[in-house]
């Protein structure tokens, strides 16, 4: 029997974070939000996060900062942003007025900055959750937690203990085992695990022989990274039970659903908004009839379904009782 795409449930929960919806937008796409309430409706959105803060002001990296590649973009804004006490007096006013939850992304050069960001924000109302940004690959410091199990283990507990609400660890897929880094926030406390960062690439102006790039590298986001993120979120899947937000490449109704498959409770939307300042809003649109296709009556019903061709040799094969007898 089919189901009516009007009756699939597009709620879902990221550990103690509940969403309306699976579809939010990336950290570092959606500026602060107010830039896009004249196209999209805020308020139907899974959730928001907008740019990246930092404990003190940051004045970014020399240009040039971004450069369009065959597939997708490379940056290196390197976190430039006003600061904690900027954004708690200029921002969040406007932020937690709107309808959908408010997840803000920060960043610290030590795990002191990270968790006194963190004890700080926790306090303040209409923020539903953070994510740690220790996955920058444009800066110096944070990036440090999300390469060492063990560090990130240390930096995601030391923020638990003083931070009451939702905590999201975004990893970065520079590293050997990302499985283990994704483990190590989970046994710290963190309630889900952001995957992907960007991956680290440049771009070379070989006439001139030179970087096109002020910072000569920086993270590569957009179609390009969809395979390694999928990838990610898979073997990170199979690893904890932690749920996962996917990042990296989405851009279509398809794109979600095959991170949804692979393992991920929920998506963040980046490079696409540059492109399709309204993708968001299309994709909460698609999303109840490709549910729907899928025979699904909810959208966590589709999270982690994929079958492999192991798990279906698995499946296939007799069972010790069926050949023994």
């Amino acid at each position: 029997m089919s189901i009516p795409p009007s009756k699939v449930d597009l709620r879902v929960n990221l550990g103690r974070l509940a969403l309306p919806n699976p579809i939010m937008v990336a950290s570092g796409t959606f500026g602060y939000a107010r830039e896009m309430e004249r196209i999209v409706d805020l308020n139907r959105l899974g959730g928001i996060l907008p740019k990246t803060i930092t404990y003190e002001p940051r004045a970014g990296n020399k240009p040039a900062r971004t450069v369009e590649t065959a597939a997708g973009l490379l940056n290196s804004i390197g976190l430039d942003n006003d600061g904690i006490d900027a954004f708690v007096a200029n921002h969040l006013p406007y932020l937690k007025t709107l309808g959908s939850p408010l997840i803000v992304s920060i960043a610290g050069r030590t795990k002191d900055e990270f968790v006194e960001m963190a004890a700080r924000l926790s306090g303040e109302e209409g923020i539903a959750a953070l994510e740690l940004n220790v996955s920058c690959p444009n800066v110096s410091g944070g990036v440090d937690f999300g390469t060492d199990a063990k560090m990130c283990h240390e930096l995601v507990s030391g923020v638990r203990r003083e931070c009451s609400i939702p905590i999201l660890a975004k990893l970065t897929p520079n590293v050997t085992n990302i499985a283990e880094i994704a483990a190590a926030a989970s046994d710290g406390g963190a309630d889900a695990i952001s995957l992907i960062n960007t991956v680290l690439g440049m771009a070379i102006d070989w006439r001139r022989r030179r970087p096109m790039l002020g910072n000569v590298v920086g993270g590569l986001s957009g179609p390009a990274i969809k395979p390694v993120a999928l990838r990610c979120v898979y073997q990170v899947a199979q690893k904890v039970k932690t749920p996962i937000v996917g990042i990296g490449g989405i851009a279509s109704i398809d794109d979600v659903m095959e991170f949804m498959v692979a393992g991920a409770s929920a998506v963040q939307i980046g490079t696409a908004n540059y492109y399709n300042p309204t993708v968001s809003m299309q994709l909460v649109d698609l999303l109840p009839s490709a549910l729907a296709e899928a025979g699904v009556q909810s959208a966590s019903e589709i999270v982690g379904s994929l079958q492999t061709n192991q798990d279906a040799a698995k499946a296939n094969s007799p069972s010790l009782s069926t050949v023994s007898s």
